[in-house]
């Protein structure tokens, strides 16, 4: 059931369309009202057309008999669906990082930072996903730079953010990165607001952040 003020806006414009002239509303016209059946298009955009009218338009085209029909179907909908409608969950989220090779890109994340594919799309490919127990990052084939000059270096600009459970896992991994002739971004350090993290650069120059608690 479409939302009731849709449904308004929808009769308002049938109701502005037949005072313009608009040749295709009158088939809609004729077709959904029973008093408008018997005349032409010249004749149906001639006559008296009232918003009720329009109203009783939309009505009959959603299965009413009319508005006041309609109004009270959406109004039991309304409040079923309320009542029975399981809370939604988002269930994940994926950053996406726009590579020039996704070959090179895939090679790299699993090489380097231990990533597993998940799946590459395309003939030849131009889409992929890596994963690592429960990071998962979306790799994009892109042909021209994404970013002017150097401005996401200069300004930081995170392509994705991933974090572990412990201080002692975030430095394991910057030492297991650091083994792997990873290039960082920053090194392990503990910022001001407490946090602990440091950031890698992909061979395009996307930046990803490893994060965890401070000791």
């Amino acid at each position: 059931m479409p939302n009731l003020e849709n449904l308004k806006k929808q009769a308002k414009q049938y109701l502005r369309w037949h005072r313009e002239g608009y040749f295709p509303v009158a088939a809609e016209i004729r077709s959904a009202l029973p008093r408008f059946r018997d005349l032409d298009d010249r004749e149906i955009l001639k006559a008296d057309f009232k918003l009720a009218d329009a109203q009783e338009l939309v009505a009959r085209q959603m299965g009413f008999d009319g508005w006041q029909a309609l109004k009270s179907g959406a109004l039991t909908m309304t409040m079923q669906a309320k009542q029975s409608a399981p809370r939604l969950v988002l269930q994940s989220t994926s950053a996406q990082l726009f590579v020039a090779d996704i070959k090179a890109s895939c090679d790299f994340f699993t090489d380097k930072l231990g990533f597993a594919i998940d799946f590459v799309y395309g003939d030849p490919p131009f889409y992929g996903q890596v994963k690592r127990e429960n990071a998962l990052l979306s790799l994009r084939q892109v042909c021209e730079p994404v970013f002017v000059g150097d401005i996401r270096e200069r300004e930081h600009l995170l392509s994705a953010s991933l974090t572990v459970g412990t201080s002692d896992e975030l430095k394991r991994l910057f030492l297991d990165y650091q083994a792997t002739g990873v290039r960082f971004h920053q090194t392990l350090r503990t910022e001001p607001w407490g946090a602990r993290n440091f950031i890698v650069l992909d061979p395009d120059g996307n930046l990803i952040l490893f994060a965890g608690p401070a000791d």
